[in-house]
């Protein structure tokens, strides 16, 4: 049996370490007072003002050619600044849709348009993008659209809701994926992503509290809601294929095994302190599973700033991950014999926040069914 996972050994050249000193320093200054349980928030936290300090700095679209506002950077000293924002735990959340996938996706089937409209603002941390694909009661089953758009008027007519949508309350346009020709049963054919926005008549974005009382995930509900003909984006009907060299990006970096990061560090604040062999042992293995993530996510961006989709790998990361991601506030609770408390210290004010988060880490972007059926055919197990 032919496998075609793909994980080259890849080191970091010596202009994308030189930037994690400029990096660490900017967020020291910038992060300066943020209390753990903020920093645990990693990626969900949103601060419009931090993202425009990052805009400023050329860290959002880095790798975008310098005419939409990019920076003509490599993929490599994109990651090392991801890794660094991640680890210190600063809120990127509002720039972050823009910056990971929906950025790179109108560079690569946008209107010259499009693009030129677009991409600076994003650059510089002023507009914010939502994520379209999941739809209410069908779990991760992407291809169940019912979204439609209808030719009329020379544009296009919405109806539909998406769910899921990270942010949608604070972002300025989605880009979705909708039907607009055929039936359901047709599954991939007929799909088309379509640019939304946010603030037209007939669009109504009901966020969604979760467990830890705060409102990250959305509801957006579309009712007649008009769009031009230039909407869609890319090739009418090839939004199936589109989405998933999306998802490559969406799937493949740091974040997805970096969210718990905060719990490894109360470990070892912990371990200064106190000795023990269960708690070294514990950190060993965690320090282990991050450098494996790590060197497995740095190949994915190392195909990435060679042009390929590593769509197969980056199910992978992802799957691998969370999992891991999801185990680190529990082995805080063992190796410590800590409660989850808001009103505790550092350690029990990471785990109460982290507890109640990591459930979702195994959803967004793909549930581990979803993920582990790709992997299984990419294993040709299926």
């Amino acid at each position: 049996m032919t496998t075609h996972f793909r994980f080259d050994p890849l080191s970091l050249p010596r202009e994308a370490e030189a930037l994690r000193g400029e990096v660490r320093a900017f967020l020291a200054d910038s992060l300066d007072g943020r209390s753990a349980e903020r920093r645990a928030d990693t990626w969900t936290g949103f601060d419009a003002g931090f993202s425009r300090a990052l805009g400023a700095r050329g860290w959002i679209g880095m790798t975008w050619p310098r005419q939409y506002g990019g920076g003509e950077r490599s993929a490599l000293e994109r990651y090392v600044m991801l890794e660094e924002v991640l680890a210190a735990g600063a809120p990127v959340a509002a720039h972050w849709f823009a910056d990971r996938q929906s950025g790179p996706l109108l560079l690569r089937y946008g209107t010259e348009e499009q693009r030129c409209q677009l991409l600076p603002a994003m650059a510089r941390g002023e507009i914010y993008f939502a994520v379209g694909m999941s739809e209410p009661n069908v779990g991760s089953d992407v291809a169940s659209v019912r979204a439609r758009a209808k030719p009329a008027d020379g544009g296009w007519v919405l109806n539909g809701a998406k769910i899921w949508s990270t942010f949608a309350q604070f972002s300025h346009y989605m880009i979705a994926l909708v039907r607009t020709s055929g039936e359901a049963k047709d599954r991939h054919a007929g799909l088309s992503q379509v640019l939304i926005d946010l603030s037209a008549p007939g669009v109504t974005v009901r966020p969604i509290k979760d467990i830890t009382g705060g409102e990250h995930f959305n509801e957006v509900i579309f009712e007649d809601v008009r769009l031009p003909a230039s909407a869609v984006i890319g090739t009418e009907g090839d939004g199936w294929n589109q989405v998933m060299a999306e998802l490559a990006y969406e799937r493949s970096g740091p974040e997805r095994y970096l969210s718990s990061l905060q719990s490894l560090v109360q470990m070892v604040a912990a371990a200064e302190g106190r000795g023990g062999d269960r708690l070294r042992v514990a950190i060993g293995r965690a320090v282990a599973h991050v450098a494996v993530l790590r060197q497995m996510s740095l190949s994915i961006a190392g195909q990435l700033q060679a042009g390929h989709a590593p769509n197969l790998e980056a199910a992978l990361v992802k799957d691998l991950g969370t999992s891991f991601e999801q185990s680190l506030p529990e082995t805080l609770h063992d190796v410590l014999g800590i409660e989850p408390s808001l009103s505790g210290g550092d350690a029990e004010r990471v785990h109460a926040n982290l507890l109640q988060l990591s459930p979702c880490f195994s959803l967004r972007g793909g549930t581990r069914e979803i993920l582990r059926g790709i992997i299984a055919r990419g294993l040709g197990l299926r």
